[in-house]
């Protein structure tokens, strides 16, 4: 294994989560700039964060709706100006038999 790999700076940090202010003490490596005081009066560096295990809806077993249908209705909308707009473009390319056909003509000239 290699030596020196992991941290040795460990230190105690507050995490709070922006979503609704949970706030957690635990040790890491990041620092900080931001301080807060933790319930037992002490200083700590403060890491903010958008989502933890307080307000993920797996952790919290909150469950959030997602509106599948339209999704899929939207989906399918899109799949099927796509073909439309495929076999227009298809209709408008000349054949290779048109394109003989108007050499022949410009080339009788």
């Amino acid at each position: 294994m290699k030596k020196d790999l992991h941290h040795k700076d460990y230190r105690t940090v507050v995490f709070e989560d922006l979503n609704n202010g949970a706030k957690f003490l635990t040790r890491s490596t990041i620092a900080s700039d931001d301080t807060t005081t933790w319930e037992d009066g002490n200083t700590y560096p403060v890491i903010k964060v958008h989502i933890s295990s307080a307000s993920h809806p797996f952790f919290t077993g909150e469950e959030r709706i997602v509106d599948i249908e339209g999704r899929v209705d939207k989906f399918k909308a899109r799949s099927e100006a796509a073909k439309a707009a495929k076999e227009a473009k298809i209709a408008k390319k000349p054949r290779k038999s048109e394109q003989k056909a108007d050499i022949q003509k410009i080339g009788s000239r």
